[in-house]
């Protein structure tokens, strides 16, 4: 798939999965690296962007990183925390119906290997494509766990998708914290201002032993949504 062409969101997890294997693209692989390239520029000299616990990604293990959700510029923070060569085998959640609906903005989608994730009813198949793509070693998902950007910089909530996506897998779930990235471009913004934001990335955490019975799952929600904010606190 080029670029420039539409991932239609109704098709099935697998077919989706499929698509979102690491492909020997040339075209795609230099254009993406360039892209990257370019905007980890533009965060070192507009925002004075700062990686904190950088060695927590250090691993061929399957990662989950999951973060406050604040601003558009979230992806491009965790993004730009990655090593280039695992650039491919990143993928972060994008809202389906705001960033695969229109041309420029599914564009963008596929330039950040950005995969659709339903936040209707239809959020199971999401999932199922989620589990998809972590179960091969060395994928990266990156997940934000409010659903949707908070109006207020605070970090809301988190939603039980994420803990139906890890509870009983053998998978390393990161919990981070951008902090300055609302204050740099706070969602109803059309340009971002140059303020500093710092990445805060924590210690790993497993879910293995737990159930997908409602009280495990409500306990690692809470659990990730506490890492968070402790995280916000250093």
């Amino acid at each position: 798939m080029k670029p420039h062409e539409s991932i239609s969101v109704a098709q099935t997890p697998i077919q989706l999965g499929k698509e979102f294997r690491v492909k020997s693209d040339p075209f795609l692989h230099i254009a993406r690296t360039t892209v990257a390239v370019i905007i980890r520029l533009l965060l070192r000299c507009y925002n004075r962007f700062e990686i904190v616990g950088h060695e927590q990604l250090r691993t061929n293990r399957s990662l989950v990183l999951v973060a406050n959700h604040s601003s558009h510029l979230d992806t491009l923070c965790l993004l730009a925390a990655l090593p280039l060569r695992k650039l491919h085998r990143a993928f972060p959640a994008a809202a389906a119906d705001y960033f695969f609906r229109s041309g420029p903005r599914n564009w963008i989608a596929r330039m950040l290997n950005a995969f659709p994730f339903r936040r209707d009813v239809s959020a199971g198949r999401s999932l199922s494509l989620c589990r998809y793509l972590i179960s091969e070693p060395g994928n990266i998902l990156i997940l934000f766990p409010e659903g949707t950007r908070s109006t207020t910089g605070e970090t809301q909530p988190f939603k039980l998708g994420i803990s139906a996506l890890v509870a009983g897998r053998d998978v390393a779930v990161v919990p981070c914290y951008l902090q300055g990235a609302f204050e740099a471009w706070p969602k109803g913004k059309r340009f971002p201002r140059p303020n500093k934001i710092r990445l805060i990335i924590g210690a790993p955490c497993s879910y293995v032993k737990f159930s997908a019975g409602k009280k495990d799952l409500g306990l690692i929600a809470s659990e990730l949504h506490q890492a968070v904010r402790i995280l916000a606190a250093r």
